[in-house]
């Protein structure tokens, strides 16, 4: 089962994506469980330790961007016409909900464009 879901419910992964700094991957899952996973990155091994399952406030998260800075990630949930912002914690990797949403239809990739 893509990034742990769970035997009981449907899941299937979308995004994956690793932090500017390179020391977490994030991945979303889609279909019933609708959230972020993170994990943090062993910098010498390269395995991976679970750190969170955040709920994603929507339906499909096709789509998730880092900003450049590495300060926030953005979930594009493709069947509830959203976009969310999360503030990533740059010591633990965390998601946390700021609050932000945008309301988009049917938003299904995200792309942070260089500054000019």
């Amino acid at each position: 089962m893509p990034c742990g879901g769970s035997a009981a419910s449907q899941t299937a992964g979308a995004a994956v994506h690793i932090s500017p700094d390179g020391r977490f991957l994030y991945a979303s899952n889609r279909l019933e469980t609708n959230e972020i996973i993170v994990y943090a990155i062993n910098q010498e091994t390269g395995e991976l330790t679970f750190v969170q399952r955040q709920t994603s406030y929507g339906k499909n998260p096709r789509d998730f961007a880092i900003d450049p800075t590495g300060k926030f990630l953005l979930v594009a949930n493709q069947n509830s016409d959203s976009i969310l912002v999360f503030r990533i914690d740059n010591t633990t990797g965390r998601l946390s909900p700021t609050g932000f949403k945008l309301e988009i239809g049917n938003p299904v990739c995200l792309k942070f464009a260089p500054a000019q």
